[in-house]
């Protein structure tokens, strides 16, 4: 009896391993879709398009400089900031479809191949963009922005998928700090190009353009990897469409898809401790994303330091970042992830109010905030994530991430709005800059307020020993 327990327990142990095996290997591909897409953040979006999107907006600017798109006057230096708040919201009509489709179909790996492949695409068009030629590079980065956070409603979708509870803070982690080093890594040859720019007989311009392109084939080429590894689970019948029964009328899922956000935001309500974790989410980290796209402005033009200056600081700050998100991680284990973010929001707003003081053409202090920004980013990105990951009920997945896709990137356009308004008011970024401060004022009170373990129980799922 002994010898036919043992041998039907082996196939269980064996059957547990391959399981583990299996979730390490998508957990693997997974880290590198951050990997891929996160050169566009930090070699685009936050080093050379601002600053360059806003030359070629100034060189087509009236003696007033204004620009006119759609014969509405801005003013060139807004330009940027108003264009990235186009793309979230254009990004807002398009995630509660696709993440509808997602849940309703199960099939997430071909839409995050399709919103990847499209931001990849503008992104290396960008190579084209010179001259006066400033409605295409604010297309471009409509298009390209509004992908990635569609992506990234599919990809982040995946986390409760491929990790249990207790391994969320760190697989988050992980995935920031992939992101992060690929950041650094493509900063480096960006440098040597640009300070090199003319040993390799290239204008200062072109070498812009190539590092902006050349963002869009990395982009490309590595989300290959998580696109083989990740795979598609069948939908949950009874998650599939609301209580309301939206979703039930035969209709295609694309066009039901706002029926079923209207059909979340009720189903919502069921979990008020979720939605108020969002709405503090929603704050902070429009914040966390302003600073991310305007910083780069905010250097060149108010601070008046050179193109290499800003490279070598969002250099700083990805190396920065790698390890401060695996040292937040740590202290997420330790503390909690609520506890973590919460000192992570302070260390934001005094690194805000530092960043008003500081002296224009001084490379040196700008290093030290840039130091500053890279050793909280990472953390509060990833362990939000993780965080929300904890509220989200079983088989909502998609459907909920395109929820917080929206606090994240959707509806992150308050932030830039504020940002070129107070520039447009003022004529001074420093005022701009600071304007930022109430973002995360506003979110550290909120996410305060939120008791997470009641949060994580009411949405129905296991609740780590530290949360």
């Amino acid at each position: 009896m002994s010898a036919q327990t043992t041998d039907e327990a082996e196939p269980g142990a064996e059957d547990g391993r391959a399981a583990v095996a299996a979730r390490k290997r998508e957990q693997h591909g997974w880290y590198f879709y951050d990997f891929a897409c996160s050169v566009y953040s930090s070699s685009v979006l936050t080093v050379f398009l601002g600053p360059y999107l806003t030359s070629v907006a100034k060189a087509a600017a009236d003696a007033g400089g204004y620009v006119h798109p759609l014969g509405i006057p801005v003013r060139a230096g807004s330009f940027f900031a108003y264009s990235v708040s186009v793309s979230v919201i254009v990004a807002v009509l398009i995630m509660p479809l696709v993440g509808a489709l997602a849940d309703r179909s199960g099939r997430k790996k071909p839409l995050l191949a399709a919103a990847a492949y499209t931001g990849a695409t503008a992104t290396a068009g960008m190579f084209f963009l010179g001259g006066e030629r400033y409605l295409l590079g604010g297309l471009l980065l409509i298009v390209a922005n509004a992908s990635l956070s569609v992506s990234m409603v599919l990809y982040n979708a995946y986390l409760p998928q491929i990790s249990t509870p207790d391994e969320r803070d760190s697989v988050s982690s992980r995935g920031w700090a992939f992101g992060y080093t690929a950041g650094a890594f493509v900063l480096v040859l960006n440098l040597v190009l640009f300070q090199g720019h003319d040993s390799f007989g290239l204008s200062e311009g072109a070498a812009v353009r190539i590092c902006l392109a050349s963002a869009g084939l990395w982009w490309g080429a590595f989300a290959i990897i998580p696109l083989r590894r990740l795979r598609d689970r069948a939908a949950i019948p009874e998650r599939v469409s609301g209580e309301d029964g939206s979703g039930e009328d035969g209709s295609a899922p694309a066009v039901s898809g706002w029926k079923q956000l209207v059909a979340t935001l009720k189903d919502m309500r069921r979990y008020p401790l979720t939605l108020s974790f969002l709405l503090a989410y929603l704050i902070y980290n429009d914040g966390v994303q302003t600073v991310i796209s305007q910083a780069s402005v905010y250097g060149s033009e108010e601070l008046e330091l050179e193109q290499s200056t800003l490279i070598v600081a969002v250099l700083l700050v990805q190396i920065l970042a790698v390890a401060g998100a695996l040292g937040m991680g740590r202290l997420a284990r330790e503390y909690g992830a609520k506890r973590t973010i919460l000192g992570s929001l302070a260390a934001w707003g005094l690194t805000l109010g530092a960043g008003y003081f500081l002296p224009a053409r001084t490379p040196v202090w700008f290093f030290a905030l840039a130091a500053m920004i890279g050793l909280v980013l990472g953390g509060s990105q990833a362990l939000s994530r993780s965080l929300f990951s904890h509220l989200v009920p079983a088989g909502k997945e998609a459907e909920y991430f395109s929820a917080y896709e929206m606090s994240d990137r959707g509806l992150s356009w308050v932030g830039p709005l504020v940002f070129g308004l107070t520039y447009q008011v003022t004529g001074s970024y420093r005022d701009a800059i600071i304007s930022l401060v109430v973002f995360f004022v506003l979110g550290f009170v909120l996410l305060a307020r939120v008791p997470v373990r009641r949060a994580v129980e009411a949405a129905g799922n296991p609740v780590p020993e530290r949360i």
